[in-house]
């Protein structure tokens, strides 16, 4: 046993005892400064802005939504294009098919009268996406997009998406509890199924690419996700759509910094956070930063759908409530003893805690003795999706 002097002992403890927390000035400050995300699109799809507050690291929501402001888009050539609060921070128009020939700013006005602008903003479209396809790894499938320019005039491009995937719930419960006018188990209607469902997921990385030092404006297998062939994600029919977008050499830079701020720190040799030099100011007060780069142009889009069936063969692991999932029977007359009956139905059934995958000891017309029921995770897909097929779907 290794023995230290009584010195190195009260050392430690003084040291111990004089720690106090810190919190750095960027956690402490209670900044609420606005964030501006989205892209006037001047070609034949929508364009859509997000409006939010920063909120601080300790703060137990994730999002600040800002409410009811005023957003427009405005022209060089003094035309105004009003955008439509749809909730949840967002505000959007339909294809505004604007002139390549203009510049664009995006104007808002919050509830409180501040007014905030972005700089003008010349057009810059996107090239159509050439590709995106997929390829089949010993552990995952890649999906990668390509593209080129071939006037060599973008050189800079961004990427997002959006995947959609049908899933399944781990039981199919072909029954529901229904309450009105009493308690009682009836058959599901196709409208109320819970077994096949849609769940979508939205990228949460900053996606960029850049030819400026290559002679020929072309990116080839740009990498976008992957996705374990234990996702049940690939088990039935995924759908990815990928959103292209050309950029100005500055906002390239202001996405590269905030792709290095957001994703690339953590240790001591990752490089530091910087200030993002965006195009949005407070007109209210010039002094107050605003988060955000807007860019102007066509966007370029194109949606592919991946089938199980055409995939090596997958090992899909589905998700399973904490308890796992296994089915249990209940009973109108449960024996628990020496002629001991306990009623499970009202605890169980009738409670809603257990989801009924079928009936015991007869029909709904007939004599039933019970139900065969499992945890809701396990039998209602609409926990982690929607029973409504998306309009754009394709079987």
């Amino acid at each position: 046993m290794l023995k230290y002097p009584k010195a190195c002992y009260l050392l430690l403890l003084v040291f111990l005892s004089c720690k106090e927390p810190y919190n750095p000035p960027v956690i402490v400050n209670n900044a609420n400064y606005l964030v501006v995300e989205g892209v006037i699109n001047t070609g034949t799809d929508s364009t859509i802005i997000k409006l939010s507050r920063t909120v601080q690291i300790s703060a137990k929501t994730a999002t600040n939504p800002e409410l009811h402001a005023a957003v427009s888009v405005i022209s060089s050539a003094n035309a105004v294009y009003p955008l439509t609060e749809t909730g949840r921070g967002y505000y959007g128009t339909p294809a505004l098919n604007l002139s390549a020939a203009n510049t664009y700013s995006l104007k808002i006005v919050t509830a409180e009268g501040k007014t905030y602008q972005s700089d003008f903003v010349a057009v810059k479209n996107s090239p159509p996406i050439d590709s995106v396809n997929y390829i089949v790894g010993s552990n995952a499938i890649q999906i990668n997009v390509s593209t080129h320019d071939p006037a060599n005039m973008t050189t800079y491009y961004r990427w997002d998406y959006t995947e959609t995937y049908k899933i399944h719930s781990y039981y199919t419960s072909l029954y529901e509890l229904q309450t009105v006018p009493f308690d009682t188990v009836v058959l599901r209607k196709p409208v109320d199924q819970v077994n096949t469902c849609w769940a979508t997921d939205t990228s949460t990385t900053i996606f960029l690419a850049s030819t400026h030092r290559i002679k020929q404006d072309i990116v080839n297998q740009q990498q976008m996700t992957t996705i374990p062939i234990t996702s049940d994600k690939i088990a039935d029919r995924y759908s990815i759509l990928v959103k292209q977008y050309a950029l100005s050499p500055d906002a390239y830079s202001y996405w590269a910094l905030l792709k290095r701020n957001t994703e690339q720190l953590g240790t001591i040799f990752d490089p530091q956070p910087s200030t993002l030099p965006g195009n949005f100011h407070c007109v209210s007060n010039p002094a107050e930063p605003v988060l955000g780069y807007l860019s102007v142009g066509a966007v370029s889009e194109l949606r592919v759908y991946i089938d199980s069936r055409n995939l090596p063969l997958l090992h899909t692991v589905y998700p399973l409530s904490k308890d796992g999932c296994y089915v249990d029977t209940f009973y109108f007359k449960h024996v628990i003893g020496n002629g001991i009956f306990v009623d499970d139905i009202p605890t169980w059934i009738y409670s809603g805690k257990q989801y009924v995958i079928s009936v015991v000891g007869g029909t709904l017309g007939g004599i039933v003795s019970g139900y065969t029921a499992t945890d809701r995770f396990c039998a209602d897909c609409t926990l982690r999706g929607t029973n409504v097929q998306p309009a754009f779907w394709t079987n």
